[in-house]
């Protein structure tokens, strides 16, 4: 058989060397027990492809490996690429060095991995195009017995021998290996795993682009990219992969973009034992212990982790953040050293996507916590060095800082913008876009310190201190009011107070603000003239103070407000000619109109003061005090209508209806114990006499004794007129007086029912009898006025048959005595006495038919107790009246009822 690689030669001088020493021999066989059951266990197919790879490279040509086995349960492994040769037959038999020269780019061809083959074989052969040869564990014994060598406790070193094989490859191949797998190999169980080991080995090994087992084909492609990128597809699946002269880094693609990578363990270029904990593949050119499975101690991983950066700023923007390494315990030693140098890189690096677009340095950069693209968009210029607004979020917090950007909370992000002079509109945007950020109250707290632009210009630190009103407010000063323009839903929810108009023109600081007001400087009064008016159109009811607001008057000189009256105002005609009020200059009204002047004070009607709470008859109006004293206690609210005093005493007829045409003063007007209703009833003048005289002609209590008002609206103006009641000191005197006047004629009902209501005001203590003077002429039930001694109040119901009507005075009983005293006159019981004459029949009330039915018929309750009946009841009568009379019945003084047999009972018994 020929011999092209003369391995007989071989094999003799290294069975010579093994017969000169069996120390060799022991060491030879150690050695490839060591590598066999140590370090190439389960590295078959990864050894192999390394020599495909290997060979492809070294011819140029594109790598092919193949795997199947035969109908006699062989395995082949075939591949393309350089043939075997003589020195590759020196590195095979050799067992530590492989045919590489020093300046091969390849792995390894035929190195110290070839003898991951004895793991499953005995029987080997290598068939090249150029020769083959054979190594076998028999043949090898046998060669060793011929010698007579002894055989070493870890058997013969099948590997050092070889044989020469006269096979050729498979058709396509330049090279085969064909293993014979011992009994105890399964040649299904490599099929399966090789198929998945595939995959990996085309991934490290660039020189194949194809792995066949058992006729399955995985085909690898490269497509570049640029000049250090590129994309590696292998069957469905795709990677980003990065190359250095150092390092490949990969990261698989899903969706189109890359994504971190499961920890893996270092590849150089396959896999080794060393795991790693970085997000992508790393398949780097570093010094391997012989067996490929660990570094050598003192490696440096420099250029290594310059590879991970320069890789993590070529990915998409979107990916890059992802390729952060998650902080943690490292893997191993290898993966803690390449961890550190890593983030060290990564920190000071550009590659970290920037708002701008451009690339940032992270320990440089900034990132605004949560940030939306309308919060980046606003910071933009504001915020240096900003990151992209995808990666603000959560989900990012810990990668970038593990690469040491600055997050900037709400509070920072607050004082960054302090002293920042923007448009309001911009601050505007800028609320808007940090209020999704505000999501509790501790976020909230955060932003205490937000600037907030204000409508005078000024910027102030803290949204509590704001006030936020309407478009018209905008030229506020008194208070902290946020610019129209800047105003925003998030003030309100970090503390800014939302004011009506209407509350802005009753803040105190308004008051101060006017106390304060040089009233010589123009432009300062213009300034909150223009503020004032601007709101008030909107408001609704304004302090009185407001008033004190200076404009201008029609002889260009300023005055308060409340001293004006709008030109061509129906007030101006009621009041008298020396009044203090002035016209406002018409081009006043036409700049701020008159709903606006009206509501600050300025007259066209009355005006009206407002005071809640009041304490005290402090408000300027004309005989306050005297109503004040006359309350039973002090109002919650004083309502009045202002200088009524200044109207003419001919004027009252039409200032009534000016009253009542406006709401403000109609309300001050309708209540009775006001303090308007109060003036005008006992001050004004309505034809010649005051408005208590009078009565509403709807009420017919004191019909033909009092007038009713003319005045065509006299119903609505009740509560200036008499009440249906005596309700004060003044009502009574007015009754008093109309009761005295011969020229009225008033029913007996009415006279009774006057002198009842009187009598009832003085025993409910609402008027004091020392308040009333008592009138020398009274008002007789028959109608008619006598003199005061001449009349006598009817004070109990027996004598009211006896006292003539032309001298009774009659009110209930229950206040005939308070009656006799307001009036001064005597009562009936003082003035006449009387005798029962005759004796009657003692009885009860129960037990006479005829009182039982009168009372029925008259639906009067049955009197409890005695009675004496008499046929005929006669009384002698002497005092004012006198002489004997026949009486229905009688009282006698010891209580005593006596009754007429008739009992023609009145009501009142």
């Amino acid at each position: 058989m020929i011999d092209p690689f003369d391995t007989e030669s071989l094999r003799e001088s290294i069975l010579a060397a093994w017969g000169s020493s069996p120390t060799r021999l022991r060491e030879d066989s150690a050695s490839e027990f060591d590598l066999v059951r140590g370090g190439y266990r389960d590295r078959l197919l990864t050894e192999l492809a390394q020599n495909a790879a290997d060979a492809a490279q070294r011819a140029g040509v594109p790598g092919r490996l193949a795997v199947w086995t035969d109908e006699f349960g062989a395995l082949h492994v075939a591949n393309t690429g350089a043939a075997l040769d003589v020195s590759g037959v020196h590195a095979l038999t050799a067992l530590r060095a492989s045919a590489k020269g020093s300046t091969d780019p390849g792995v390894g061809q035929f190195g110290v991995g070839f003898t991951a083959v004895r793991s499953v074989s005995d029987e080997i052969e290598v068939r090249s195009r150029n020769g083959g040869v054979a190594f076998s564990a028999r043949r090898t014994l046998e060669a060793m017995t011929e010698r007579g060598m002894p055989l070493p406790d870890t058997g013969a070193p099948v590997l050092r021998l070889a044989w020469p094989v006269a096979d050729s490859p498979a058709d396509g191949f330049d090279t085969e290996i064909v293993l014979t797998l011992r009994a105890d190999v399964a040649a299904d169980y490599f099929a399966a795993g090789f198929v998945d080991e595939a995959v990996d080995l085309l991934l490290e090994l660039e020189a194949l682009n194809s792995i066949e087992i058992d006729g399955v084909v995985i085909d690898c492609s490269r497509t570049e990219l640029d000049d250090h990128s590129s994309e590696v597809t292998i069957g469905a699946r795709t990677w980003r992969q990065f190359t250095t002269s150092a390092v490949r880094w990969l990261a698989p693609v899903v969706d189109g973009l890359p994504v971190p990578a499961a920890p893996d363990v270092l590849r150089a270029p396959t896999r080794s034992d060393e795991l790693i904990s970085l997000p992508a593949l790393v398949i780097a050119d570093v010094p391997m212990q012989p067996d490929r499975r660990r570094v050598l101690p003192g490696v440096s991983f420099d250029a290594v982790a310059h590879g991970y950066v320069d890789f993590v700023a070529s990915l998409p923007a979107a990916s890059r953040v992802s390729f952060v390494p998650e902080v943690g315990f490292a893997r191993s030693e290898v993966d803690g050293a390449l961890r550190e140098l890593v983030f060290r890189r990564l920190s000071c690096a550009p590659w970290l996507p920037g708002v701008d677009g451009r690339d940032l340095v992270p320990e440089r950069a900034n990132v605004v916590a949560d940030a939306t693209e309308e919060l980046t968009e606003v910071l933009t210029g504001v915020v240096p060095d900003l990151v992209d607004t995808s990666l603000s979020g959560a989900r990012h917090a810990s990668a970038l800082a593990a690469v040491g950007v600055h997050r900037i909370g709400l509070a920072r992000l607050a004082e960054m913008v302090g002293g920042l002079d923007r448009e309001p509109s911009w601050w505007r945007r800028l609320f808007d876009a940090l209020t999704p950020l505000v999501v509790d109250g501790v976020a909230a707290e955060e932003l205490a310190a937000l600037p907030v632009p204000l409508a005078d210009g000024r910027t102030v630190t803290g949204p509590r201190t704001t006030v936020i009103g309407s478009d018209a407010s905008a030229a506020v000063t008194w208070v902290r009011l946020v610019h129209p323009e800047a105003v925003s839903p998030l003030l309100s929810r970090l503390g800014a107070r939302e004011s009506t108009a209407t509350e802005l023109l009753t803040d105190p600081a308004l008051e101060a603000a006017l106390d304060d007001l040089d009233w010589d400087e123009s432009e300062e009064v213009d300034g909150l003239v223009s503020a004032v008016l601007a709101l008030a159109a909107e408001a609704s009811e304004l302090p009185g103070w407001l008033g004190g607001l200076p404009l201008e008057d029609d002889e260009g000189e300023l005055r308060s407000a409340d001293e004006l009256l709008l030109p061509g105002a129906p007030l101006a005609d009621l009041l008298i000619r020396d009044s203090p009020f002035g016209v406002l200059a018409p081009a006043v009204v036409a700049r701020f109109g008159e709903r606006a002047l009206r509501a600050v004070g300025v007259g066209w009607g009355f005006s009206v003061v407002r005071d809640e709470l009041p304490t005290g008859p402090d408000h300027d109006l004309d005989d306050e005090s005297a109503w004040w004293s006359g309350l039973s206690e002090e109002p919650e609210t004083l309502l009045a209508v202002r200088d009524l005093d200044l109207v003419r005493s001919d004027g009252w007829s039409e200032a009534l209806t000016v009253l009542l045409d406006d709401p403000s003063t109609r309300a001050a007007l309708a209540d009775r114990d006001g303090y308007t209703a109060w003036w005008i009833g006992r001050h004004a003048r309505v034809h010649g006499s005051r408005p208590i005289a009078f009565r509403a002609p709807s009420d017919e209590t004191f019909a033909g004794l009092l007038d009713p008002l003319d005045h065509p609206r006299a119903d609505e103006l009740k509560a200036v007129l008499s009440a249906s009641i005596c309700d004060s000191a003044d009502t009574a005197r007015v009754l008093l007086a109309a009761l005295s006047d011969p020229q009225r004629s008033p029913t007996p009902a009415v006279i009774a029912r006057t002198h009842t209501l009187i009598a009832t005001a003085v025993v409910e203590r609402r008027i004091e009898v020392s308040d009333i003077d008592p009138p020398d002429r009274v008002r007789t039930l028959g109608g008619a006025v006598v003199d005061a001694s001449d009349a006598l109040v009817i004070d109990a119901p027996w004598l009211a048959s006896v006292v003539p009507p032309e001298v009774a005075v009659l009110s209930d009983m229950a206040t005939a005595a308070a009656l006799a005293d307001v009036l001064d006159i005597r009562s009936a019981s003082e003035a006449i006495s009387g005798e029962v004459l005759g004796v009657g029949r003692v009885s009860s009330w129960d037990r006479e038919p005829g009182a039982v039915s009168a009372c029925a018929v008259m639906g009067l309750p049955l009197p409890s107790g005695g009675v004496v009946v008499h046929r005929e009841l006669v009384v002698r009568l002497s005092g004012d009246v006198s002489g004997e009379r026949t009486l229905p019945w009688w009282v006698t003084a010891d209580g005593t009822v006596h009754c007429k047999e008739s009992w023609e009972r009145p009501r009142g018994v």
